[in-house]
């Protein structure tokens, strides 16, 4: 039996290199090895974007584009929309009923945002019981591994006492998920900061050629380094944080001596960069424009997916009510 790998993100448009290095390139390497479920988690987009839904629509198909055309395929994973699945919502409200509020509290997420998101309101029953929700995403198909970065292990842990309390109270019915530990590289946005949508920073892999070569055009350097015959360093460098991935290491070992003695430029050094990461992105831009010719292919897909999720979900769901006795 292959293990089970459940993970979801939040559709917010279009994804940007920082999204495909951080988890989907991870979600690609994984669905040759275990059995997965990759999911829209679009209800989670409701605990903050609730007063403003329109575009949480446009956001499911460009996000999944994006997700097919770079390489997840529907037909080793269980690709699907959580709100076509109405199993979730169930479950979250069964283990919203055994979930001491205490637990949520100590989430750190739910403390960093409400210190830091100012814009919206986010003192709702829903924001606080996200976590609840995400338990129900992933032991819904009793995950036993969950892809996670090491800052992401508290969240994690909750579902693991959410399943246990329930496996407690009523029967063993859900395995506790193991983190699936990735490695998520910090990637600087042009500006220097993590790349971020709301920073307005970053190179999204829909972009054309041309969009790219511009955005690397105006990307910072090395701040020091004010004239064409000072010195630069590549270790503080914000476009090399690109190089190291893009660019082939022949080459950088070539950069990094240039750059120290001055003898290339920042101009230059942007424009063989530009040209590395279009040429590494070609193939999957030019999937991602077929598919987008057959405007109903992100529908059917989700539909589809949706419909084999349930199945499992269904299956699950009833050995719970009957461990309630429901």
């Amino acid at each position: 039996m292959k293990e089970r790998v459940v993970s979801g993100m939040r559709p917010t448009g279009r994804l940007h290199i920082g999204h495909f290095h951080g988890v989907l390139e991870n979600w690609i390497r994984i669905q040759d090895q275990m059995e997965c479920f990759f999911f829209v988690a679009d209800w989670h987009s409701l605990t903050t974007e609730y007063a403003d839904t329109a575009a949480i629509r446009d956001n499911i198909r460009e996000m999944v584009l994006d997700w097919v055309a770079f390489g997840l395929d529907p037909e080793k994973t269980v690709v699907f929309r959580q709100s076509l699945v109405p199993h979730h919502a169930e479950l979250n409200l069964i283990l919203s009923m055994i979930t001491p509020v205490s637990w949520l509290e100590r989430n750190p997420t739910f403390k960093e945002m409400l210190d830091n998101i100012q814009q919206r309101d986010l003192s709702t029953f829903g924001f606080l019981g996200y976590p609840v929700l995400m338990a129900a995403d992933i032991i819904l198909y009793k995950a036993t591994r969950v892809p996670v970065g090491q800052d992401q292990l508290p969240h994690l842990e909750i579902t693991r006492e959410i399943a246990r309390r329930f496996n407690h109270l009523y029967g063993q019915v859900f395995p506790e998920p193991a983190a699936l530990l990735t490695e998520t590289p910090k990637l600087l946005g042009l500006d220097g900061r993590k790349m971020s949508k709301s920073y307005n920073n970053s190179i999204y892999l829909s972009d054309t050629a041309e969009e790219t070569e511009k955005k690397i055009k105006s990307m910072m350097t090395d701040p020091a380094r004010m004239r064409r015959s000072d010195a630069g360093d590549p270790e503080v460098c914000v476009a090399f944080n690109l190089h190291r991935i893009y660019v082939p290491q022949e080459q950088q070992d070539e950069i990094v001596p240039a750059c120290r003695n001055a003898s290339i430029g920042c101009v230059e050094c942007k424009k063989i960069l530009a040209k590395y990461l279009n040429e590494r992105l070609a193939p999957f831009r030019a999937k991602r424009v077929e598919l987008t010719q057959k405007s109903d292919f992100v529908d059917n897909l989700l539909h589809n997916g949706s419909k084999r999720a349930s199945v499992i979900s269904d299956a699950v769901m009833a050995e719970a009510r009957a461990a309630l006795k429901l």
